[in-house]
């Protein structure tokens, strides 16, 4: 563990979760292997915050996502549920019958050719059945290809991904995955469709079991100084447990949960959970919709709708923060086209390119609690978000930022004028006309040449912007004039945003290798890094979006939906959370909601 650093468990709930999670990590991973020489200065982003450190009972040094994955059977392809790191401990076992003996074994799954390209570049199945990685430089992801000619990636196709476990490019430590066998992925029988269902899984020693060691294992090892690899004979790591230790560096935990299906009570269930058994600590919950919804498949429809309303609540009273992400417009019925970006282009039919940009805005706006220099600690940041029991959050985001290479980030940010200057990001609708409460805004991956005006001197100012003397300070200006009584959070970072395959291609070909917005003809060269401008904000539009979510909700015949109520919801539960969500969304009235009503 790297000292200092406040570690961040995640939990990663249901397949669209993986979707997003899987484009996470890869991202993570790209912004490991860095080149030594890149303009950049590395640093600025602590990886220990999410991954840590480890080594195979072969002495082979390990770094693995801090990790807790839960899908369904089906979900996971080629990918092992142990991981791709460590032997498989069945191949190890003996057996003890000297009859005759019949093996029954499950047809595998083809790997994706991307992931067979990937893994004959990163290392090498040894004769004994061990995957061994390349030795990681500093003890910190992949090493950069030593040879002269570094191959072209292979870019995934969309008809080539069916899961997400499809594109993962991360190995991941064997106590990451539980599958939940007792619902498919595939398949119209045996579906986890309903809040209840998810909220039941925990509710089952089983399962409840599995997820508390997997807790504990992660936990329990953020304070230890000495990580030991290896119980005799069992390929899987172990901690060298000290029993002085009282965990105190782990900071919080980060949810990444389908809000549309059974996940969302499974999410609350384990959100109530790191609640009860680890108080004090930060709990971010990040609600994920898939896009838009068809209008002829009315059942998945209503259940989402009764879905996102009961995980909105139940996780809001078990998280420090809560915050729906989605490219879709709405949270309730009524279909609204998805959100469009100026310099994207995306099917939003397609997980595999939604879990691409969900991700990116995910990478941006938790920057503040991983920073390696004065980081914002993830209760911190809940607290400056959601006094006043406004612990629901809308996020925005700008993919990529404008950025033009004559032009300075004062330039920049005139053009955009008085909107806002963000994409909504959480299905609340169009966020004109309504008020901020609190906002944390992040934006990356802007030289430092540019974050100040280049005009020469006695130039007339255009703006209050252009007399700033550092690009923090222009920001923070900026958000004070769009915002003049808001509380705001800013931090402004060189780093920009990974976007190296398996990212789709999506960028406008007028934008260069780095993402800048070019003045003449495009040269055809793939985006490889992008500034992004992100943001959390407390803001009146959720008025808007529980209310009228709850007044969904309120108009629904449950005498047609027995089935969800069959799950493990009763009458009273569902009064319970209108009036709950009636109440949360009051917390976001401004002055001109009171008038109105």
């Amino acid at each position: 563990m790297a000292g200092g650093a406040r570690e961040v468990l995640t939990l990663q709930l249901g397949h669209f979760a993986g979707f997003v999670g899987a484009h996470w990590w890869n991202q993570q991973d790209a912004a490991l292997c860095r080149p030594t020489d890149a303009k950049e200065p590395p640093g600025e982003l602590c990886p220990d915050v999410l991954y840590r450190t480890g080594r195979t009972l072969h002495g082979q040094e390990t770094y693995t996502p801090r990790l807790i994955l839960m899908d369904l059977k089906g979900s996971l392809s080629s990918l092992k549920q142990e991981g791709g790191l460590y032997r498989d401990k069945q191949l190890d076992a003996a057996i003890a019958w000297q009859g005759k003996l019949t093996t029954h074994k499950e047809e595998l799954y083809p790997k994706n050719p991307y992931l067979q390209d990937l893994l004959s570049a990163e290392g090498v199945l040894s004769s004994d059945g061990t995957w061994r990685v390349k030795s990681i430089p500093n003890g910190k992801g992949l090493p950069p290809f030593t040879n002269a000619i570094t191959p072209k990636p292979v870019m995934p196709t969309e008809g080539s991904i069916r899961v997400w476990s499809d594109f993962l490019r991360v190995h991941l430590h064997p106590r990451s995955i539980c599958m939940i066998h007792k619902y498919n992925h595939d398949g119209e029988a045996g579906r986890l469709e309903a809040f209840g269902q998810g909220e039941s899984i925990l509710k089952e020693p089983k399962y409840l079991e599995e997820l508390e060691d997997r807790l504990h294992f992660y936990v329990e090892e953020c304070d230890y100084l000495q990580v030991a690899e290896g119980t005799a004979g069992s390929g899987v790591e172990t901690s060298l447990i000290c029993p002085f230790s009282l965990s105190t560096s782990l900071q919080g935990f980060q949810i990444l949960c389908d809000l549309h299906d059974g996940f969302s009570g499974l999410g609350a269930k384990a959100a109530e959970l790191l609640q009860d058994e680890y108080s004090g600590r930060g709990i971010i919950t990040w609600g994920l919709l898939p896009g838009p919804y068809r209008l002829g498949e009315l059942q998945k429809n209503i259940y989402r709708l009764l879905n996102t309303a009961f995980g909105l609540v139940h996780l809001s009273a078990h998280s420090s923060l809560v915050c729906p992400l989605s490219l879709g417009g709405s949270l309730g019925l009524r279909p609204e086209p998805p959100v469009s970006f100026p310099l994207l282009q995306y099917d939003a039919t397609l997980p595999f390119h939604c879990g691409a940009i969900l991700a990116t805005a995910l990478d941006t706006v938790t920057v503040p609690y991983r920073l390696r220099s004065s980081p914002v600690s993830m209760v911190h940041l809940a607290d400056m978000l959601n006094f006043s029991g406004k612990k629901v959050v809308t996020a925005g985001a700008t993919i990529p930022f404008p950025s033009v290479p004559s032009q300075s980030l004062p330039d920049t940010l005139m053009q955009l004028g008085e909107a806002t200057p963000w994409t909504p990001l959480s299905a609340c609708g169009d966020p004109s006309g309504t008020c901020c409460f609190a906002q944390s805004v992040v934006l990356r991956g802007l030289d430092r040449a540019h974050h100040t005006s280049q005009l020469a001197p006695g130039t007339p100012l255009p703006s209050p912007l252009h007399a700033c003397a550092t690009g923090e300070e222009v920001l923070a200006q900026y958000l004070q004039q769009q915002q003049p009584r808001v509380r705001s959070s800013s931090h402004l970072l060189l780093t920009p945003c990974k976007v190296v395959p398996p990212y789709p291609s999506l960028f406008s070909s007028s934008l260069s290798q780095h993402g800048s917005v070019l003045d003449g003809l495009p040269t055809g060269t793939a985006v490889e890094s992008i500034p992004v401008l992100g943001a959390l904000c407390s803001s009146s539009s959720l008025n808007r979006a529980l209310g009228d979510l709850a007044k969904d909700l309120s108009k629904l015949d449950l005498r047609r939906w027995a089935s969800f109520m069959d799950a493990g919801v009763e009458q009273d539960d569902l009064e319970e959370t209108l009036q709950d969500l009636r109440s949360l969304a009051q917390c976001y009235e401004s002055g001109d909601d009171r008038l109105v009503d």
